[in-house]
């Protein structure tokens, strides 16, 4: 893919970018790594200030960014802006707390006597120049979910982001930048894929964290295991939302349109298998289908559109082959499936996709097993909650679940045995920065935000101190 802005509403090319040589991204790894070696011990009151600078920096530039990031990936600029207003939020929580989440711990001096010790502790210090794989889906969130803990607790960070949003990866250093942090501390790499694996090889990059497809996961988990370094992976989902007899299912069936559809259905931690107990499926069939119906397909830009186009043209095809697959299998659909027509105003050449929701799914169907990144949703009845468990089970990926039921039993059963990184009761998914976020099976491992993600990249450091230390 080349190094471009795209936009996807009407498939015109904004902006271009050559990528950077290996002379100039050898110099900004060593500038990282120069960097990194005074960095790591300013104080964190220091790191605070600029932080909460980047933030306040950031509502003010709001407005332009979010119309950068939909003229970039098409998320409608009202969804943009939430973004921008989401990340000075977590930038803010971090530049608050990072000092206290990273505190010294400090086992009972009982508990370590008989190792000799008069006292010991352990301490959380930085790893060093961590690279960063970032996707095009929130080209801002993604990637200050992962700087921010990361800068707040001494390290430096290299961003190698999505390709087809370049101008969003080079405001995210300039805005660092401008907030105080030293030149070093942040830098972007417009580089190809191709060159990720050199970057990482280096023994000045000690770490890496990716969010992506699970190949893209597989690539980077592979170098960084050959070369013993750490990772943290957050790839696909395929996010069960399961609704039982004690549900509200009007609130259920509203709340399932946002979580379907939110980014114009493409977010990993997305909903995208509707599983619904027999005694209130048509219900909510009914009421969700008629939700999905009635959003307002068009020009990102425009203040009252729901969905916009989807950020590729490639992205569009591979959901339209899922789509068309699972029909020709017997899917029905019971809205969408196609692309819209009549748009007018430019966008007929744009990557659009009608929301979409579909009945009969069966385990034949590709759509069963595979991600859908847009907004494509899938129907189930089941007759119990053991089948709407295993339903939600029956899927490589892990990352998180929803369930809506009023009953205290269902819910610590959904707790103890849906195999996800996290289960929201009576709502949607949402990443939060005082809860950790990330998945298991193939959605990958590690932890972003909260206490889990900044102590990610850190060495947690044992000192132990013998009876005759000062």
């Amino acid at each position: 893919m080349p190094i471009a802005t795209v936009n996807p509403a009407n498939g015109e090319l904004i902006r271009s970018f050559d990528a950077l040589g290996e002379d100039e991204t050898e110099r900004r790894i060593t500038a990282a790594a120069e960097t990194f070696r005074q960095y790591r011990t300013t104080p964190f009151e220091q790191r605070a200030a600029w932080l909460n600078r980047a933030a306040d920096l950031l509502d003010e530039d709001r407005d332009t960014i979010a119309r950068t990031m939909t003229l970039e990936m098409g998320k409608p600029v009202t969804a943009a802006r939430a973004e921008a207003a989401k990340c000075a939020k977590a930038m803010r929580w971090y530049a608050d707390r990072a000092e206290g989440l990273l505190a010294d711990e400090r086992p009972d001096p009982a508990d370590v006597t008989d190792s000799g010790a008069s006292r010991a502790l352990v301490r959380y210090r930085p790893l060093g120049v961590v690279l960063a794989v970032m996707p095009w889906n929130f080209p801002l969130w993604q990637v200050v979910r992962f700087a921010a803990p990361a800068l707040m607790a001494g390290n430096v960070g290299l961003l190698k982001h999505a390709s087809n949003v370049p101008q969003t990866a080079l405001y995210l250093e300039d805005l660092f930048h401008r907030a105080g942090f030293p030149a070093g501390c942040f830098r972007t790499l417009l580089i190809g894929s191709g060159a990720v694996e050199a970057v990482l090889r280096d023994p000045r990059v000690v770490a890496a964290t990716l969010t992506g497809s699970e190949p893209a996961g597989r690539a980077v988990a592979a170098t960084a295991g050959d070369e013993v370094k750490k990772t943290v992976l957050e790839l696909g989902g395929s996010d069960p939302y399961l609704v039982l007899p004690s549900a509200d299912v009007e609130k259920a069936a509203a709340t399932a349109v946002t979580a379907r559809v939110q980014n114009n259905g493409q977010s990993c931690i997305a909903a995208k298998r509707f599983i619904v107990h027999a005694d209130v499926y048509d219900a909510f069939a009914e009421a969700f289908t008629a939700g999905m119906r009635a959003l307002t397909v068009g020009d990102p830009l425009e203040e009252a559109t729901d969905i916009g186009p989807l950020s590729t043209e490639q992205g569009r095809t591979d959901l339209e082959e899922l789509v068309d697959d699972a029909v020709e299998r017997g899917a029905e659909a019971l809205c969408g499936g196609r692309r819209p027509d009549k748009l007018g105003g430019g966008l007929e050449n744009g990557w659009f996709y009608e929301p979409t929701v579909l009945a009969g799914i069966t385990t034949a169907m590709r759509i069963h097993r595979e991600e859908t990144f847009g907004p494509v949703a899938t129907l189930y009845r089941v007759a119990d909650l053991d089948e709407a468990i295993h339903l939600a089970n029956d899927t490589p990926f892990g990352l998180s679940s929803n369930v809506w039921t009023r009953d205290a039993g269902e819910q610590e059963r959904c707790a103890r045995d849906l195999e996800a990184g996290g289960v929201f009761f009576n709502g949607m998914t949402a990443s939060h920065p005082a809860l950790p976020f990330g998945g298991i099976k193939r959605s990958g491992y590690g932890r972003e935000l909260a206490g889990h993600g900044i102590r990610e990249f850190c060495n947690a450091t044992t000192l132990w101190y013998g009876p005759e230390t000062s």
